[in-house]
Formats: structure tokens, sequence, C-alpha cells
């Protein structure tokens, strides 16, 4: 494992330099090579936006997490799926198009939510129940599954309290790479 810190990697992100984001993955690439990794994730699904310019020079294949998202979607026969995360995932295309995502304000609002709340380990009752806001209007647009689609949203977040079933994408990726690690040759 190998990661910068969160604010180093937003000083590019809120700048949009996703060259620069892709340069840091390609340094954890290659560090990770170097100690004998057979295999890469990334568990933030917004730095994925910079794995285009990653790939054609990474040392190592990549499991990518909206991949594994969607692939779980299928086995549970989900077709219409809504996508929550930051402003700069929903706004990419990470993930499929057809994906439904919230609205501008929403995403403002998510974004503020997860950037100064989730973060910082502030978890707001207001935060639970405008989550469940913008999935109930994904349900009523058709939307029979939802994507976690940021780490810190399954803090707040889960089956239990969502009017439509989760997809957390850091776990379907982390069972996706203990699978591909276990697997034998």
């Amino acid at each position: 494992m190998h990661t910068f810190s969160l604010a180093d990697w937003m000083q590019p992100i809120y700048r949009g330099e996703w060259q620069e984001v892709a340069e840091m993955m390609l340094a954890s690439a290659h560090k990770l090579a170097a100690v004998g990794a057979d295999f890469l994730i990334c568990p933030d699904n917004t730095l994925h936006q910079a794995l285009p310019s990653v790939l054609p020079r990474s040392p190592l294949p990549w499991l990518h997490i909206a991949d594994e998202v969607a692939a779980h979607a299928a086995e549970r026969g989900w077709r219409r799926v809504g996508l929550t995360g930051t402003r700069w995932l929903v706004e990419s295309d990470v993930y499929p198009e057809s994906y439904v995502r919230p609205d501008a304000s929403e995403r403002e609002e998510i974004n503020r939510i997860i950037m100064e709340e989730l973060v910082c380990g502030v978890f707001k009752p207001q935060a639970v129940t405008y989550f469940q806001q913008v999935m109930r209007r994904m349900k009523a647009e058709g939307c029979d599954a939802v994507v976690l689609g940021c780490t810190e949203i399954p803090l707040v977040m889960n089956d239990a309290n969502s009017p439509l079933p989760t997809l957390d994408s850091t776990r379907l990726l982390a069972r996706a790479a203990l699978r591909r690690a276990t697997r034998t040759s």
C-alpha cells in the first residue's frame, strides 16, 4: 500500500490538473512494483479520472473501481444505477454516462458534505437525510441501485438507511482485489 496525503491529492484536483494526479499515481505504482506487487488498485473513485493517463505507462495492471461496480450491478440484475460522489467524480466519465447523477445543486451539497464533514469525521443526521432525499429522487427516476462512489459515503449511508440498494464501490474493489490476490495460477 502506498498513498500520498489527501491534501497532496487535492491540490492538483482543485486546479483540474489531472496529469499531475496521474504522475502521483504512477509514482505510487512504481514504488509498489519495486516491492513486489502483482497488480494495483485505487480505492478513490475521483482519482480514477487520471487512470487513462496512467495505464499506458503503468508498470503493473490496475483493477478499475467502476468496472467492479458495474460487474456487481449486472450480477444483481440492476440495470439503472444512480451515482453519488464528489462533484469531480459525478461530472467525469469514470462511470458510464447512463448512470443517473445528482443535479447541479445536489452535486454541490453532496461535495460539501463529503469534503467539509465526512472527510473531517463529522457525521450529521442532516447529511443522511440529504443523501436519502437524493436517492429517493433517483429511485423515482427508475434507479434500482445507487453507487456510493466515495470512500467516505459508507460512513453514513448503507442498505439499512438508503431508499435504494447500495453499491459500496470501495468494498467491491477490495473484494475484487482479494479474489485476484488469492486465486491460484
